[in-house]
């Protein structure tokens, strides 16, 4: 069996755990990065992922450190406002508009929105250049053995990985949290979430608008224009039985109804990718580490995609640890700085698992009196200036 020495050892390589890889690597470390699947790094694909990632201001930071941010800066579309719109009306429409400026608290944009399968193919680039970090696609963990002082990983290619710590990026499902025997609770809202992107007629002017009505938010992300072109991508989310109507339509019927729901917000929207659903869930594992191992990302926590917070979340679970190694290079994987990671995160990612957990229950209502409450908290909460910029300080994990 052939033996490898590292730092670290991240098991999972979707978008968390490539970004791990580069921000520990830009850093000095060495890294082993492994994944059963090599990444999907173009959109024409039945295996890319269409979804789109916003990264908040600290989030940025991150990437900054990790050297992405050079590569992903040209592709990335700027959000300057946070957009809700209530259309929970009789007549499904728009009954009040809510703007969250990013110029009343930052001299920035909140976030700057990419295409996940654009991100791979950056994050990729980025990985090829760090000589200290090894990508090993087509390998599975098998298993992983801590001692005192490292974790020895199995891998599928008769490799073994010596390591200090072991980041867990292996999504929702994690093999690698099962294996440690650690609980995660779950909430399923009977929600799934259809994404696309289209171009519009009407410019999005750098605003990400979440018009909100039953069954969940229809959510438009801009993306940078093309070909003359105005493009977003769309989070659709809808109760179970009315996603899988909606992805049995026809193209053309799709877009009627897609249209109807975005109150003409837009503009005429017309498809640009093929369509895709997601179940929507939320989980929250019962503690962020084992012995050597820290779970990070959706192997911590998942949230559904409202506001921004799930991948944002999972850069801050990787700059945390980032700066506990730093901080103590000797201690890296050590009981007291995966105690103190525990302490650093465990709070902050409960908050906003609750948090979002409430949004979505209060977007999806049908519910007429809950309706009726949902747009007075909306119009007290944006119409008290202090609270606003609470609201968008908080948003972006500042205090």
């Amino acid at each position: 069996m052939k033996r490898i020495s590292a730092d670290i050892l991240i098991s999972g390589g979707g978008i968390a755990g490539m970004t791990a890889a580069c921000a520990f690597g830009a850093a000095g470390f060495k890294v082993v990065c492994v994944d059963p699947a090599p990444p999907v790094t173009v959109s024409d694909t039945d295996k890319s992922d269409l979804r789109s990632t916003a990264f908040l201001q600290p989030a940025r930071n991150t990437l900054k450190s990790a050297g992405v941010w050079a590569h992903l800066e040209p592709y990335a579309a700027p959000l300057d406002i946070m957009r809700l719109a209530d259309a929970g009306g009789a007549l499904n429409e728009v009954r009040t508009v809510a703007d969250f400026v990013a110029s009343e608290i930052s001299n920035e944009p909140f976030a700057w929105n990419l295409p996940n399968w654009l991100l791979r193919r950056e994050l990729l680039t980025r990985i090829d250049e760090l000589d200290t970090v090894t990508f090993l696609t087509g390998v599975e963990t098998k298993g992983i053995t801590p001692r005192t002082e490292r974790a020895h990983t199995q891998l599928s290619n008769q490799t073994q990985v010596d390591s200090k710590l072991v980041l867990a990026a292996d999504g929702r499902n994690s093999p690698t949290r099962d294996r440690l025997g650690i609980d995660a609770k779950t909430w399923r809202f009977g929600q799934k979430a259809v994404v696309f992107s289209v171009s519009h007629t009407s410019p999005h002017e750098n605003v990400s608008t979440e018009i909100h009505r039953d069954g969940g938010p229809f959510t438009l992300v801009p993306l940078n224009d093309r070909d003359g072109k105005h493009y977003s991508a769309v989070v659709w989310m809808e109760k179970g039985p009315q996603a899988a109507i909606l992805m049995a339509l026809d193209d053309d019927t799709f877009m009627e109804a897609a249209n109807a729901r975005s109150c003409g917000i837009l503009g005429d929207l017309q498809l640009e990718s093929r369509r895709m659903v997601w179940p929507i869930i939320s989980r929250l594992a019962d503690t962020l580490y084992g012995p050597r191992t820290a779970l990070i990302a959706e192997a911590a926590h998942v949230i559904p995609p409202i506001g921004a917070q799930g991948l944002n979340m999972s850069l801050t679970d990787i700059q945390c640890l980032l700066d506990l190694s730093l901080e103590n290079p000797d201690g890296i994987g050590s009981p007291v700085m995966l105690a103190a990671y525990q302490k650093a995160r465990y709070s902050d990612i409960k908050m906003r698992v609750t948090g979002v957990n409430m949004l979505n229950r209060a977007a999806m209502t049908g519910s007429d009196t809950l309706k009726a409450l949902r747009l007075k908290g909306l119009q007290t909460l944006h119409g008290i200036a202090p609270v606003r910029k609470s609201l968008m300080r908080k948003g972006l994990g500042s205090v």
